[in-house]
């Protein structure tokens, strides 16, 4: 379990870093995802797997699973220091992104020219095979919410979770 200074730490880490040409840093879109997914009602393993959905891109984690997309070198950290179903969702939420672009055709349109530039480089929509497969999942639906928070995630004035709040979440589900 991570010490409340580890994740205090890990979280600050992110301060600064640019977050693909949006307006928010990589610290802003962690804790601003977790708000959104707060004001959702989602349960704390999802408030924390939003939270931590771009941890692959901390230096710690990036340089420990370097060469790995950011959303599998984030669920290789999650699964050390989360859920396991925290660590499926941090994990699939790029492929979120692209089962959603293949079902429906709006969301396209919602999605930030970062994020389009991003999804070519993901592979583009699923096929049908692929979202066949994905919705398959018993935690699906948890990817696609972690996506849309995800999304809303980049308003400079938006929303931000405390530090204090996200660590009494860990805390909870951890058992700090």
């Amino acid at each position: 379990m991570l010490s409340r200074d580890e994740l205090f730490d890990l979280f600050e880490g992110l301060a600064g870093l640019p977050y693909g040409g949006e307006a928010v840093d990589q610290r802003t879109h962690a804790l601003q995802a977790a708000a959104h997914a707060v004001a959702a009602g989602a349960d704390d393993e999802l408030v924390l797997a939003a939270a931590f959905h771009d941890v692959g891109r901390a230096r710690p984690v990036a340089e420990r699973h370097r060469g790995m997309p950011h959303e599998q070198a984030g669920a290789a950290y999650a699964r050390d220091h989360l859920t396991a179903r925290s660590a499926w969702a941090i994990e699939q939420h790029v492929a979120a992104k692209r089962y959603l672009v293949a079902v429906d055709p709006a969301y396209h349109g919602t999605l930030s020219p970062a994020s389009v530039r991003s999804l070519r480089a993901q592979g583009g929509p699923m096929s049908q095979e692929e979202v066949a497969a994905f919705t398959s999942h018993e935690w699906s639906a948890d990817a696609i919410s972690l996506r849309l928070w995800d999304d809303l995630a980049k308003d400079p004035e938006g929303p931000v979770l405390p530090m204090d709040d996200l660590i009494a979440t860990y805390e909870r589900i951890m058992g700090g």
